[in-house]
């Protein structure tokens, strides 16, 4: 009898029926586990560079601009960064325009504005904060600061947490020596430092 057990035992482990059934069972979660997270990662840097590739945009836009802006101008360059990342995500802006000053070996504000709940408007004061990410530029020379953040949540739950993707991009004005906000209605510091002309 005994020897009879080990013959059915030696025969079912040399059986090969059912066998792609039991390895589809045990490869089968695997598998959707390393689809999805190839997914997921891949759409998280997709969106890192959509980000990046907005700010830029908004960056290059307001560099161009030779007119004065206004909250009209801040609120459409918020709607048009919506539209270049994703719309079921916040998204916040803030774009600012300082100005180095060589004799205070210093960043000043000429005029901060933010859309969104992430940021709040730089001043004089807090604009030092991030003297280190800032250019080096000549004496009185302006550069346009454009910071966004998207919160972005993974798309399947495979380890990677919800990340805040956060861009700082800066451009020098290009066709004018300073962008300049309408009505003084930006930081209370003068465009016209009495260096350019206007």
């Amino acid at each position: 009898m005994l020897n009879a057990l080990i013959a059915q035992l030696r025969r079912f482990r040399h059986s090969t029926n059912g066998a792609l059934t039991v390895e589809f069972v045990i490869y089968a979660p695997l598998l959707l586990w390393l689809f999805a997270a190839i997914y997921t990662y891949f759409d998280a840097f997709r969106q890192d560079a959509v980000n990046l590739k907005a700010a830029y945009t908004i960056s290059d836009l307001v560099s161009r601009e030779t007119a004065e802006l206004n909250e009209t101008y801040i609120d459409s360059m918020h709607e048009m960064s919506k539209l270049l990342i994703r719309a079921d995500s916040s998204s916040s802006l803030r774009i600012t325009v300082v100005r180095w000053d060589e004799a205070d070996n210093r960043y000043y504000v000429d005029w901060s504005k933010v859309r969104g709940t992430a940021f709040i408007e730089w001043t004089d004061a807090t604009i030092s904060s991030v003297n280190e990410n800032l250019p080096t530029v000549p004496d009185q020379e302006r550069v346009i600061l454009v910071e966004t953040r998207n919160e972005v949540d993974p798309a399947f739950n495979v380890g990677l947490p919800s990340m805040n993707l956060n861009n700082f991009v800066f451009t020098r004005p290009r066709f004018a020596p300073q962008v300049l906000f309408a009505d003084g209605k930006g930081n209370s510091n003068s465009h016209n430092d009495g260096s350019m002309k206007l």
